[in-house]
């Protein structure tokens, strides 16, 4: 039963895997204003919503290769790759190298607290939401003053992205356990 538990489990983790990568994980927004007298000057420095995967291209992109690979290695590859051992040992239970393959896989589950890493970085980048800074300049020019404020802000929101992926974390590791606990009881001599 908690085999079967498992496996369902890992499905439902892969089902929300997918959003959890494609979909904006957050976004970010920085605006500059300018006031002197009565006027205002407004400039968006950054409006962007982005997913793992959009990360991964734009670092790709902007030649931070090792961030890059990082990010896709243990947010995509080793997720894939810990959900189709999982469905490996759910399907080969009745032979020892299913119950191997359940205790290697819980036991990398521990290893794959990167793809939480991943997230725990995002969540230090939305850290800056809602800062804000503001300065007062004067401008002489001519025999003029002006006097001039300028404040910059800052606001960071999480996407759905950043939900299913956190749901996938939770589930796929519930799901390992689970299917390795339910093979050891299975082997396990019953007891009188």
């Amino acid at each position: 039963m908690l085999r079967h538990l498992g496996l369902g489990l890992n499905l439902l983790a892969l089902g929300l895997f997918f959003p959890g990568i494609l979909l904006p994980m957050f976004a970010l927004k920085t605006e500059m204003n300018a006031w002197f007298g009565q006027g205002r000057l407004g400039a968006s420095l950054v409006d962007k919503e982005l997913s793992i995967m959009q990360t991964v291209e734009e670092l790709w992109r902007d030649q931070r290769l090792l961030v890059a690979a990082l990010i896709f290695v243990f947010s995509v590859l080793v997720p894939l790759l810990k959900t189709t051992l999982v469905g490996l040992a759910w399907y080969w239970h009745k032979l020892q190298k299913g119950k191997r393959l359940a205790t290697w896989v819980a036991a990398i589950g521990k290893w794959s607290m990167a793809d939480v890493f991943v997230v725990a970085i995002f969540l230090a980048m939305l850290s800056t939401n809602h800062a804000e800074t503001t300065t007062r300049q004067s401008l002489n020019m001519f025999g003029l003053r002006l006097d001039f404020d300028i404040s910059s802000a800052t606001q960071s929101m999480l996407g759905d992205g950043f939900y299913y992926f956190v749901g996938y974390c939770l589930l796929s590791l519930a799901a390992s356990q689970l299917l390795q606990y339910g093979l050891k009881t299975q082997s396990a001599p019953a007891q009188k």
